[in-house]
């Protein structure tokens, strides 16, 4: 006897009909069938044993699949429904084909086939029951019985019809369940993603990144790893702090950070943290390029961000501000511990060692506008950056003097060759470097020099 295409679950929700509830319904519109035409003496009276089975074997069935705890299974549903089929081939035979009834029966076991597996399953299961009807007719025999009284026609007609109204009114629920779930899913994926860029921002990209795509797991763990570590400042904040508002003060500093953290990401720097004035930032986790792309990456930054800083004079000179903010920046090279640090429910991404301490000592000994690195780091980019012997100085944690030097600039920018203009004083600022004007950019730039000529000119 065919069986519901849908799962058996204690838990199921009204709009989907357990597997247990159908085939139970199945059975019982299947037995008063044989009821019927047994009382009217179309059927052998001898048949009467199928009236218990047909009550029995539907709840016998889901307890042996309950025991097994095969309640979720598909495979399991699948099984079953095809042993269906085989009793529905041993019932056909027994009727002898009685036209209607096997017709109705038919169709609600394909129903149920195609319902529960498609095409795949319908194949499989007509296979089944096919089967099923050769072998029982070697034992009981193979007789054709195709008239029936309509009484029978009838209750067999609207048994199937029952059977397969009820079925796909499930069905139905079922699918209009699936595609709220799948609708409340798409919600939930998009707030999930939304928070998770909320999140991001309290993340250096890189450290997102790894962890979204699970490429690192949320646990405390560290490791020790080459790194260039850069520290930088605001010489002058400190009085300016004493000037300013609270409110514009912040305002000035989160406009900083911005542009610097812009500057950072482009050359692929993991920004650790803002304390006060000052930003962390360290190159070689969790990518990197290799110990000498990620010290040049790291110089080629602080270059940047210095000469930044002379837009960012000039901008703040046009909002009131006076006081003349200069970048200073100190620079290592070593291995140092990077990783989670701090308790289970709340940790910090971050690095220890001696390397921090020695960049963090070089930003604190940096003049205005000065670039301090260490000899590691001075070592990997000398080859194409110019740089001074500054000496040595005694830190904490270093049994011998470090060897310091300041960056001059990339060794390609110096000279005659230089891709570079820049200029400063009250009331202009210019940072011209030639090689990263695009042709369609060019013009713009030409014409933006050619109108500020023409206002110096006016006012001579």
């Amino acid at each position: 006897m065919p069986n519901t295409p849908n799962t058996a679950r204690d838990d199921a929700p009204p709009s989907v009909m357990p597997a247990y509830n159908g085939r139970v319904l199945a059975y019982l519109l299947s037995t008063i069938t044989f009821i019927t035409g047994i009382l009217i003496g179309h059927f052998d009276k001898a048949l009467i044993w199928f009236v218990p089975f047909a009550m029995l074997w539907p709840h016998l069935l889901y307890f042996v699949i309950r025991h097994f705890k095969l309640v979720e299974s598909a495979r399991a549903r699948e099984v079953t429904l095809l042993l269906d089929g085989a009793i529905t081939g041993v019932t056909l035979l027994l009727i002898k084909f009685s036209l209607s009834a096997t017709l109705f029966s038919v169709i609600m076991l394909c129903f149920s086939f195609i319902v529960v597996g498609g095409v795949r399953l319908l194949a499989l299961g007509s296979l089944t029951t096919f089967l099923s009807l050769i072998v029982s007719s070697f034992v009981f025999g193979l007789e054709f019985k195709p008239d029936e009284p309509a009484l029978v026609t009838l209750v067999a007609g609207i048994g199937a019809g029952v059977y397969v109204a009820v079925t796909a009114y499930y069905t139905h629920q079922q699918a209009k369940a699936l595609v709220k779930a799948k609708s409340q899913i798409q919600h939930q994926r998009e707030q999930s993603i939304s928070l998770s860029h909320k999140l991001a921002k309290y993340l250096s990209p890189q450290v997102w990144q790894s962890i979204f795509t699970g490429e690192r797991d949320v646990r405390l763990e560290t490791q020790r790893k080459k790194l260039t570590i850069f520290f930088s400042d605001i010489k002058g904040f400190t009085e300016l702090a004493e000037e300013m508002e609270p409110e514009s003060l912040t305002e000035l500093l989160n406009s900083y950070f911005n542009e610097m953290s812009q500057i950072a990401l482009k050359y692929g720097g993991t920004i650790d943290k803002f304390v006060g004035d000052s930003i962390m930032i360290f190159f070689g986790d969790p990518t990197s390029r290799g110990p000498k792309e990620d010290t040049l990456a790291c110089v080629a930054m602080s270059i940047e961000m210095r000469k930044h800083m002379k837009i960012l004079r000039q901008k703040w000179q046009s909002q009131g501000i006076k006081t003349p903010l200069q970048i200073r920046i100190g620079i290592s090279t070593g291995y140092s511990t990077v990783g989670n640090f701090g308790a289970e429910n709340r940790m910090d991404y971050t690095i220890i060692g001696k390397e921090v301490n020695l960049a963090s000592r070089l930003e604190a000994l940096a003049d205005p506008g000065e670039i301090l690195i260490s000899y590691e780091t001075f070592s990997l980019v000398k080859d194409k950056v110019m740089c001074r012997d500054k000496g040595e100085i005694t830190v904490k944690g270093f049994s011998r003097p470090v060897p310091i030097y300041q960056i001059v600039d990339f060794r390609r920018d110096i000279g005659a060759g230089q891709s570079f203009i820049e200029h400063e004083t009250g009331g202009f600022a210019l940072y011209l470097d030639t090689d990263k004007v695009t042709d369609e950019e060019k013009d713009l730039v030409v014409r933006a020099l050619e109108r500020a000529a023409d206002k110096l000119k006016d006012r001579t």
